[in-house]
C-alpha cells in the first residue's frame, strides 16, 4: 500500500511493527505465562524480532508475496481480494521465516530445533492469520489513511 516507497516503507513498518508485537506478546505468554519475567522477555526480544522481520518483509517476504498474489488476482479483482490474497501470502511467508527465528532464539541449534519450528509453525499460523484480518491489517490501513489520505476525485481532479 502506498503511492510511492516512503508511503509504502511507512505502511510496511507499521505493519510490521504491530504484528511483531502482537505475535511477541502471543508467543511470549505461551512460553511462560503472565509473569514478570515475561514481560521482561518481550521488552528484551521485541526489537532484534522487529528487526528481522520488517528485512525479511522488505527484502524477501513481501517481494515473493506480492509476485504470486498478483498472479493469483487479476488486475481488474475487487480491492478486498487483492489485500486477503497479499495478506495470505505474507503471513505464510512471515510465519514460515519467523517461525524459524523464534525457535532458534528459543532452542538454538541444537537437536530440538526441528520439533521447536514444527510446533511454532502452526501455533504461529493460527494466531498470526486472525490477528492479520482482524487486528492488524484493518489498524494498519487506519492509522495510514489517517497519516496520507486517500485523494478524492474531485481533489485529483482539482489539481
Amino acid at each position: 500500500m502506498g503511492k510511492n516507497k516512503k508511503e509504502s516503507l511507512i505502511f510496511t513498518t507499521i505493519m510490521c511493527a504491530l504484528m511483531v508485537l502482537g505475535m511477541t506478546v502471543y508467543n511470549v505468554l505461551l512460553l511462560k505465562g503472565f509473569t514478570a519475567d515475561a514481560f521482561k522477555t518481550m521488552a528484551i526480544g521485541y526489537v532484534p524480532a522487529f528487526v528481522v522481520a520488517l528485512l525479511l518483509d522488505l527484502f524477501v517476504v513481501g517481494v515473493v508475496a506480492k509476485n504470486i498474489a498478483g498472479r493469483l488476482v487479476k488486475p481488474g479483482s475487487p480491492m478486498i481480494r487483492k489485500v486477503l490474497t497479499i495478506s495470505f501470502c505474507m503471513v505464510l511467508g512471515m510465519v514460515v521465516s519467523m517461525s524459524l527465528y523464534g525457535a532458534i532464539t528459543h532452542v538454538g541449534f541444537g537437536p530440538e530445533l526441528g520439533a521447536a519450528y514444527v510446533r511454532n509453525l502452526w501455533l504461529n499460523f493460527i494466531c498470526a492469520l486472525p490477528l492479520q484480518l482482524v487486528v492488524v491489517g484493518p489498524l494498519t490501513r487506519a492509522v495510514f489513511f489517517k497519516l496520507f489520505p486517500p485523494q478524492t476525485s474531485s481533489r485529483a481532479a482539482a489539481a
